[in-house]
């Protein structure tokens, strides 16, 4: 059974200005997210990853559409029946929101307090989970006297308190150093793998879904274009807001003024080689051309790791005849394309193909 499935939801809100149009912030998304997974949602501002998120927990209603939270739809259900729900989620935020009159212990301690957890189980489980998050020499500290790091981990800890099923993380490294960001999602992803939460993290950083989840869903103007496994959102991605956000975090095939640019600093035959998982690999090509007689460089580009996983483009700077070029562009047939003299370069064609996105 899903942990989270919606079918068809919709949010929309009234006009900001009379005679202005309905906002519709989420149309018409169906998503499964399954348990145990770690499940991206990816889109610009605006997009309405948030708004989604909100709908989920039940902090607002839909307009329409159905969401099932472990098979129980929540849609329509009152405010009591919802609480219960909602304790069963728990919530990690971009700007951490704890309260900062209170110590880290006491910040950990307020949900079980509004969850109605007797007193007595108190103790053992907050220092459990100051441990977990290690965090066990802070409890007494206040917010203001942490780092932005060790303020998220609380956080953490925090929303894990009542023992939740699911953990959202809403845009919750986007206020974070690169380091500490990497800290972070090593602990996100030790929840998941110890734990077995099901967690849906929320962003406009690519980086941040390529380095943790398992699939992803991109959102845009209110709908998901593209929803796939990570790899293959990556490798292949289909529509245009995809490949945008793609293009943040890989380098594919140069074009325009990177071409030209390329073409000015190196001699030779420009060649765009796809590496993939299953097909060519660095090696094979390298080979063939030493065979071939040509020496090379790599100029552009470069081969990606995704959870144990390789796919990338090269650009490489071949030199030798012209003849022996090209026979080995032949011969790495739809894995390698010699870029043209001169204007922007063919589309990018991706190291796999998928279906099903």
């Amino acid at each position: 059974m899903p942990a989270i499935t919606l079918t068809d939801v919709v949010k929309t809100y009234p006009p900001r200005e009379k005679g202005a149009a309905p906002l519709t912030a989420v149309d018409g998304v169906s998503l499964e997210i399954a348990e145990g997974e770690i499940f991206g949602i990816i889109g610009y501002s605006g997009a309405g990853k948030s708004t989604l998120v909100r709908l989920v927990n039940a902090l607002e209603p839909t307009t329409s559409g159905r969401i099932e939270i472990d098979g129980r739809e929540i849609t329509g259900l009152r405010e009591r029946e919802l609480r219960g729900v909602r304790a069963g989620i728990g919530m990690i935020f971009q700007q951490f929101n704890l309260f900062s009159s209170k110590t880290v212990w006491g910040n950990v301690e307020f949900p079980l307090k509004a969850a109605g957890v007797p007193k007595a189980e108190h103790q053992r489980r907050i220092s459990d989970l100051l441990h977990f998050v290690g965090l066990g020499d802070k409890a007494h500290a206040r917010p203001d006297q942490l780092s932005g790091g060790q303020k998220q981990r609380v956080g953490i800890a925090r929303a894990l308190a009542t023992n939740p099923g699911i953990l959202l993380a809403d845009e919750a490294t986007s206020a974070l150093d690169p380091e500490t960001t990497s800290e972070v999602l090593a602990l996100l992803k030790r929840v998941n793998a110890e734990l077995g939460i099901t967690i849906v993290v929320i962003t406009h950083e690519m980086d941040v879904i390529k380095s943790i989840a398992d699939r992803v869903a991109v959102m845009d103007s209110g709908r998901v274009v593209e929803t796939g496994p990570t790899f293959e959102v990556f490798s292949d991605p289909q529509q245009a807001s995809t490949k945008r956000f793609v293009s943040t975090v890989i380098s594919g095939t140069p074009h325009g003024d990177e071409l030209e640019a390329l073409r000015a600093r190196h001699d030779g035959t420009l060649v765009s080689v796809r590496i993939a998982e299953g097909g060519v690999d660095q090696r094979d090509v390298f080979a063939l051309l030493a065979r071939h007689g040509l020496s090379f460089e790599i100029v552009f580009g470069g081969v990606n790791d995704i959870q144990g996983r390789t796919f990338g483009t090269l650009t490489l700077a071949v030199i030798g005849d012209a003849e022996a070029v090209r026979e080995a562009v032949a011969e790495l047939g739809d894995n390698a394309t010699e870029l043209p003299e001169s204007g922007p370069a063919a589309p990018t064609t991706t190291a796999t193909t998928t279906e099903g996105r």
